[in-house]
């Protein structure tokens, strides 16, 4: 039977397969299922194989000869069934207790001939052109790959030490490489001729400080200076720890609040993720003060509008506790941009990552362009009209006019 199965595997593992599922298993604490799928890597036909071991789901890449291997190996040693799926058939395999297996193939029959009364036949796929509709149906292509590990992930808990990403962690994997494609984009803003100083306010486990580090500096080569910096000792402790184990030796941690750092007298990137209510137009406008090139913003907790807020045109949407919340965040972040705007930044309101993750995914992205919108009077109507005075007005404009 198992010549039967190497045969049947050799006709269906091609362009044409739709999936393969390997379920039943004798040990389910070891392995629950794998799953097979075809995809084109760097132009080649691959399979890519899904291992289900508890919560966690670990991938791999096989060319045909592999995943034939593969799968007899698993069918030999720790499944009891296999289900195959194409455009060409289908493939069933049964293995008893006493480990005799059973093969079942069943092909596609082709439809009978058309009759020249009937519509035509449409053409069947070419080879090259199912590869291609595979290549765009392929996995997401991230800056910080799947199967090389990062030490930093590792510890984490984010990637296994062979550079699996760990199945309940896909989430913060994600995010992690969201945040490092808006990091990709403003690096023409970096100058790599001198180092350049970046803070991470409110830095926390600092997933992403490190990541931005990693990526910055070992993969790109600029030379770079990060500060993290959180209200939280033990945090900060363990973050120094990592940093040293690494041997980054420009990734420092430091205990401090944000409207109070002075740790610095100028600054070319500043980082706020989640900085809870006014904390976040704190780290703006220091961001400001210092001249700093691009600031990345996502913010946390808009409460302060919230308690403001108040206008008796609005007042029957406003009755509605939830929908005065969220638009009293809307109209934070939207005049945080505006405030932002005027100080000379090009800044744009960008989804971070998608909303099924966290209510809390806008991103600010503000870049100094030198060129200040002459806003003021705007933003003084819509703060009239609402009835409140956020906390950045209050820390750039106001100051401005005093």
């Amino acid at each position: 039977m198992e010549k039967q199965l190497s045969d049947a595997l050799k006709q269906f593992l091609n362009e044409d397969l739709q999936g393969i599922v390997l379920s039943n298993s004798r040990d389910k604490e070891t392995l629950l299922k794998v799953q097979i799928r075809p995809v084109v890597i760097q132009g080649s036909l691959k399979f890519q194989a899904g291992e289900f071991a508890g919560n966690q789901v670990f991938h791999k890449n096989l060319d045909k000869a592999q995943t034939e291997a593969y799968i007899i190996k698993l069918l030999e040693n720790q499944m009891k069934q296999m289900d195959l799926k194409s455009s060409l058939g289908t493939v069933q395999a049964l293995v008893s207790k006493k480990g005799k297996m059973t093969v079942k193939v069943r092909e596609r029959k082709e439809s009978p001939a058309i009759s020249p009364t009937e519509s035509p036949k449409i053409s069947p796929l070419s080879r090259q052109e199912k590869l291609s509709r595979l290549a765009h149906n392929r996995p997401k292509r991230y800056i910080l790959e799947e199967g090389t590990p990062a030490p930093f992930l590792v510890d984490l808990g984010v990637m296994t030490a062979e550079g699996k990403i760990v199945h309940s962690r896909y989430d913060k994997f994600r995010q992690i490489n969201r945040f490092l494609e808006f990091v990709e984009d403003i690096l023409p803003r970096l100058d790599k001729s001198r180092e350049s100083v970046i803070i991470d306010f409110g830095c926390g486990k600092s997933y992403l400080t490190f990541a931005m580090y990693y990526y910055l500096k070992e993969k790109m080569g600029y030379p770079i200076r990060i500060i993290g910096l959180d209200l939280k000792r033990e945090v900060i402790r363990r973050c120094n720890e990592l940093s040293r184990k690494y041997g980054y030796e420009t990734l420092q941690f430091y205990y401090g609040d944000i409207a109070g750092y002075e740790g610095v007298s100028q600054v070319d990137m500043v980082v706020t993720l989640h900085a809870c209510d006014t904390a976040t137009d704190y780290a703006l406008a220091k961001a400001v003060r210092w001249g700093a090139k691009v600031i990345l913003s996502v913010p946390c907790c808009q409460h302060e509008l919230n308690a403001q807020i108040k206008n008796e045109l609005l007042a029957p949407v406003f009755h509605y506790g939830i929908i005065k919340e969220r638009m009293a965040a809307l109209y934070t972040d939207a005049l945080r941009a505006e405030v932002l705007e005027n100080q000379g930044y090009r800044t744009q309101l960008l989804e971070f990552i998608d909303m099924e993750h966290t209510p809390k995914n806008i991103l600010i992205r503000a870049v100094y362009q030198g060129i200040r919108k002459d806003n003021e009077k705007e933003i003084g109507e819509i703060t009239k009209f609402l009835h409140i005075k956020p906390a950045l007005c209050r820390e750039l404009l106001d100051r401005e006019e005093n």
